[in-house]
């Protein structure tokens, strides 16, 4: 990247502990003086029908899906309205705006942050909110929890019919690209080999 002309930096954090996100969200603001864009992609996607009860993975998906963004906006949050200006990037899924199955509490998680998103863009015209919803994409989330069966057949699918991760941060670059008082509000990116995506 420094070849380039640009410059990367990493830390690693987990999504689930509000103390752990402000924690790098403090050293980024003191290093750099503030955040333009947070990008909330964190996710976990263990698949099982709700009769199987499979409870820790429930609550998985609620702390690292739905907690895991709201920690992401609380760190964010307030130096982004002192400054009046910033771009926050929920990053739900199709699932936000259907159910299956075998993916219902992921699609309560989804909603959930549909919803978030929505009531986020609301609150102000300083702060700019965009709702990305991929399709199937070929990402690890099929790699671990759920039932094994379900998470092995959307490998499958995802072989065949998955975008590349590349389309979901083309998507992002799309929508905070755009010029000051444009807010692209919602993003929805599916292949086209998949039929309902």
């Amino acid at each position: 990247m420094k070849e380039a002309g640009h410059d990367a930096e990493y830390a690693r954090l987990d999504v689930t502990d509000l103390e752990n996100v402000r924690a790098v969200v403090t050293d980024v603001l003191a290093r750099h003086g503030r955040v333009d864009v947070l990008v909330n992609n964190a996710g976990v996607m263990p698949l099982s029908m709700v009769e199987d009860l499979r409870v820790d993975d429930w609550n998985q998906m609620i702390d690292v899906n739905l907690r895991g963004v709201l920690h992401g906006i609380a760190a964010v949050l307030p130096s982004m309205r002192e400054r009046r200006s910033g771009h926050i990037v929920n990053i739900a899924s199709t699932a936000a705006d259907r159910v299956d199955p075998t993916g219902v509490v992921y699609s309560a998680t989804k909603y959930a942050v549909r919803a978030i998103s929505e009531g986020l863009r609301q609150e102000t015209a300083d702060i700019r909110v965009t709702l990305v919803n991929p399709g199937l994409t070929r990402t690890e989330l099929t790699h671990s929890g759920g039932t094994p069966e379900l998470q092995a057949a959307v490998r499958d699918a995802l072989a065949g019919a998955g975008l590349d991760a590349s389309a979901i941060a083309a998507a992002i670059d799309y929508a905070i690209g755009q010029p000051e008082g444009v807010d692209v509000n919602e993003i929805i990116v599916r292949s086209t080999a998949s039929l309902q995506g």
